[in-house]
């Protein structure tokens, strides 16, 4: 069937994309994705490349506590479909590319698109795009500046063709979260400091599993936010000690000090 597919390995978009935009790889929380500018521009560039109508988008990514607003944002879109594998405790995406070549080779067997187009450098997909090309399927692969430096060198050569974007297109969709001033989150807590470092949540700690605790730290880490079970009980916990409910920054503050503990009981920290 004359159709293109997008596979887009969200990993490799994000932090080759940053280093390009901004010359350091940075953090999910750092970076600000519109979702509907990075799948019309995804939709643009196959249906240009490959000269057929769109199948649909496959949005790979790897998760340590669920599905993210983001990824729950981008499969509410028309015509995509997000894929997720996990992340492990340091960080590194498991499962992800096996997601991407199964579904590659499915659709080239099943005759379901004649062009695949792939965002990805990790040579892993490289059995991928061999068979999907038996099966008849061109693949263009789309890299990152400098693709030489950013994607496998044997994935490069297995490709029908290749692409390289630059900030002119990852500028599109992808930008570095504005920054706050210190100041402003820290002066309005400063008299409640003391009195929040008086609430005792270690009992919470002692519940939590070493992948849960990994989970609320990788959570914090990449969206500055907390497990809504684990922070309803931290909440609740501090309005029964301190007598009353907080203040948004005082909750900011109480779940910084939590994260330190569970980065201390995960890490063995003194």
């Amino acid at each position: 069937m004359k159709q293109v597919a997008v596979f887009v390995d969200a990993g490799y978009l994000f932090a080759q994309g940053s280093q390009e935009l901004f010359g350091e790889k940075l953090r999910r929380g750092e970076l600000v994705l519109d979702e509907h500018a990075v799948i019309q521009k995804l939709t643009e560039f196959a249906v240009g490349v490959s000269g057929r109508r769109l199948l649909r988008i496959y949005w790979y990514d790897g998760t340590s506590a669920g599905p993210t607003a983001q990824h729950a944002s981008l499969a509410f879109l028309d015509n995509t479909k997000v894929r997720l594998g996990f992340v492990n405790s340091v960080g590194e995406q498991k499962g992800v590319d096996s997601l991407l070549v199964t579904d590659m080779i499915t659709l080239a067997r099943n005759r379901a698109m004649s062009d695949a187009v792939l965002l990805a450098g990790d040579e892993d997909l490289r059995v991928g795009v061999q068979q999907a090309q038996e099966f008849g399927v061109r693949v263009h692969l789309v890299g990152i500046r400098p693709a030489r430096g950013s994607q496998s060198t044997f994935l490069l050569q297995e490709a029908d063709t290749k692409v390289e974007w630059d900030g002119a297109w990852l500028g599109a969709f992808l930008s570095r979260r504005e920054r706050v001033d210190a100041t402003i989150l820290v002066a309005p807590v400063v008299a409640t400091t003391g009195l929040l470092a008086e609430v005792e949540f270690g009992a919470l700690l002692d519940e939590l599993t070493v992948s849960e605790l990994q989970a609320l730290i990788t959570e914090f880490d990449q969206l500055r936010g907390v497990p809504r079970t684990i922070d309803a009980r931290l909440l609740t916990i501090a309005r029964a000690q301190l007598g009353r409910d907080l203040e948004q920054s005082e909750k900011r503050v109480l779940r910084e000090r939590l994260v330190g503990g569970a980065r201390n009981r995960v890490f063995k920290t003194p």
